[in-house]
């Protein structure tokens, strides 16, 4: 049976051609057959970018500038990951200071990129705004708060990194120039501004409305025994994972599916996880700062949250976090001998793991004696996130069939911003095969 248009009797398809508010090109197909949803696909058709490829022959030093440039919200993350590669590959371990500059890089990104996902790409999603122009016509003083919130960020990426964006001061064994001390009290004020301004975030963002969902995911991410995860730690799971990162291959692997140009990831034998604020929350709760654990509590996270959609709440606990741990580090700051050491080049494997904003993103490289790359493997968190975002949608629009086709997109396509998706990020994979007749 048809109807006028054609359609079989009881289906209906649900289709974003383009995700607006993420980053990268995705599109969304949602199938629904005699009041079941019978298809999903989060289908991500932005061109592989074969970063990976190409990596290959360059010499090891290059890697974290080649990487900075997959993402331009978080390339802090990644140019760092690739620098504890290499020197895991050269058994280095870098203490002190320089590592102490190292976390506070990530303050820095983490303030700035949280906050331009909570302010102005996902919370339209709860105020009833197409976009941040939009809301700001009649929320005005809060893009303006959340604007000065981002730039303490900025300014802790400029001053470290030498830019906001595509940060180049950071080298393999440390950095080409640290900073005075002098220099990073600099930041003292705007930061204690910026902590008064994530406070507020927090209660602003408490005062949404979250609909009532929740999914029982394995929560993945770092975990380190003094701090909050930020670029070390063992890899833990909510369902007994504890694992060195070099046994990453071990336990979690990739896959590829028709309807997406980047590789999706699961735990073998298991499936689907969840990696990002969420994980990191529940997994690390009680390593924020007291002020975010203060924060936390006093709008009703418990020490683990299933709802994702109040992982913009999480995103703004984090902030308050970041803020809170740059201030710690820049008040303890001594510079360092030297703005980096040494590390030898060998014939190794090097591989690690840190928390981008938008959760564990994983490494390997394997070198040869010149220093040259022969293999780079890389892994960013919205690849491993791809499937648990499925199976959010599924669910969701499951409970939610009864919804005009109107409201069923908009919640669909809030449900994916929930996990803040950088397609961009995931989409640079190469699998080339060839075919001799």
């Amino acid at each position: 049976m048809s109807d006028a248009n054609g359609k079989a009797e009881g289906s209906r398809t649900i289709r974003v051609d383009y995700l607006a508010r993420v980053e990268g090109e995705g599109s969304l197909h949602l199938g629904i057959r005699d009041g079941a949803v019978e298809d999903v696909r989060l289908a991500i058709f932005e061109p592989p970018r074969f970063f990976e490829a190409l990596l290959r022959g360059r010499g090891f030093g290059e890697a974290p500038d080649i990487t900075s440039r997959i993402c331009g919200i978080c390339p802090v993350a990644y140019m760092m990951s690739a620098v504890h590669a290499m020197e895991n590959a050269a058994g280095v371990s870098i203490a002190g200071p320089i590592r102490d500059l190292r976390r506070l890089l990530y303050c820095g990104e983490w303030i700035e990129s949280h906050v331009l996902h909570v302010a102005m790409l996902h919370a339209p999603d709860f105020l009833g705004y197409p976009d941040a122009i939009a809301m700001a016509r009649d929320h005005g003083e809060h893009v303006r708060r959340a604007l000065g919130l981002k730039k303490a960020g900025n300014d802790i990426v400029r001053l470290l990194g030498g830019r906001e964006i595509h940060p180049i001061n950071v080298r393999v064994g440390g950095f080409y120039k640290v900073p005075t001390r002098r220099e990073l009290s600099t930041l003292t004020e705007p930061l204690l501004r910026a902590r008064d301004a994530a406070r507020a975030l927090v209660d602003r963002v408490a005062a949404f409305p979250f609909p009532e969902y929740e999914q029982d995911y394995e929560f993945v991410a770092l975990r380190h025994p003094d701090e909050y995860p930020f670029n070390e730690g063992r890899v833990v799971s909510s369902r007994g994972i504890d694992i060195d990162v070099a046994d990453y291959d071990s336990v979690f692997e990739e896959f590829q599916v028709p309807h997406s140009t980047a590789l999706h990831a699961r735990i073998r034998g298991r499936g689907s996880y969840l990696v990002g604020p969420l994980a990191r929350y529940a997994l690390n709760s009680d390593l924020l700062s007291p002020a975010a654990r203060d924060a936390a509590a006093a709008v009703g996270l418990g020490p683990v949250c299933r709802n994702p959609y109040r992982s913009i709440l999480v995103r703004a606990v984090e902030v308050l976090h970041a803020c809170d741990e740059a201030l710690r580090l820049i008040a303890a700051y001594t510079p360092p001998d030297a703005p980096f050491v040494a590390v030898p080049v060998q014939d190794a494997v090097g591989l690690a793991a840190t928390e981008a904003p938008r959760g564990l993103l994983y490494h390997r490289y394997r070198i040869d004696a010149s220093g040259s790359i022969l293999d780079a493997r890389i892994i960013p968190p919205t690849s491993q996130n791809q499937g648990a975002i499925e199976e959010d949608l599924r669910r969701v629009a499951t409970a939610c069939l009864d919804m005009p086709d109107d409201a069923l997109q908009g919640r669909c396509e809030q449900t994916i911003r929930n996990h803040d998706p950088c397609i961009s990020c995931a989409a640079h994979f190469l699998k080339l095969t060839v075919e001799r007749t």
